[in-house]
């Protein structure tokens, strides 16, 4: 009896701290979320709206065979998701990891990229995000790139 009362008191306690913890993931992956589905519908507001204002976005280029970091400009790539009218991008991501620790979460995201439905190339996102007035906020975007093994 004692076991079954210190186990109920046990799940008591941590049941809110895991509410608030799938809470957040919830909201930070609406954020993500975002950012695709405006480059899914060409909707430059929509996907503006995950990123942070001095968001820094990045891409691991091995083309040569040596990894090389290339950084893009957030505002040319919002500018480009509003006017890219007519080919549909659309980047399918699976939420592998997500660590949250106050107003700091990182997230890991498989995914495979599609110009017009026809596969392009895959790769994985890492992103930081932080919670401020306005939620959670892309702060930086890294991603890979490749052709093979892609699963």
């Amino acid at each position: 009896m004692k076991k079954m009362l210190l186990f109920a008191l046990f799940c008591i306690a941590i049941t809110p701290k895991l509410v608030a913890q799938t809470n957040e993931e919830d909201a930070i992956k609406q954020t993500i979320n975002n950012l695709f589905t405006g480059m899914k519908q060409g909707d430059s507001t929509i996907a503006r709206l995950a990123f942070a204002d001095n968001c820094i976005m990045q891409t691991i280029s091995t083309k040569t065979g040596t990894a090389t970091i290339k950084t893009a400009s957030i505002k040319e790539f919002i500018n480009f998701i509003g006017t890219a009218d007519k080919e549909k991008f659309d980047e399918r991501i699976v939420f592998t990891k997500i660590l949250i620790d106050g107003p700091l979460a990182v997230v890991w995201t498989d995914y495979k990229f599609y110009v017009d439905n026809k596969f392009s190339h895959c790769g994985v996102n890492s992103f930081q995000l932080v919670k401020g007035d306005a939620g959670w906020k892309i702060v930086y975007l890294i991603d890979t790139r490749r052709k093979e093994g892609c699963g």
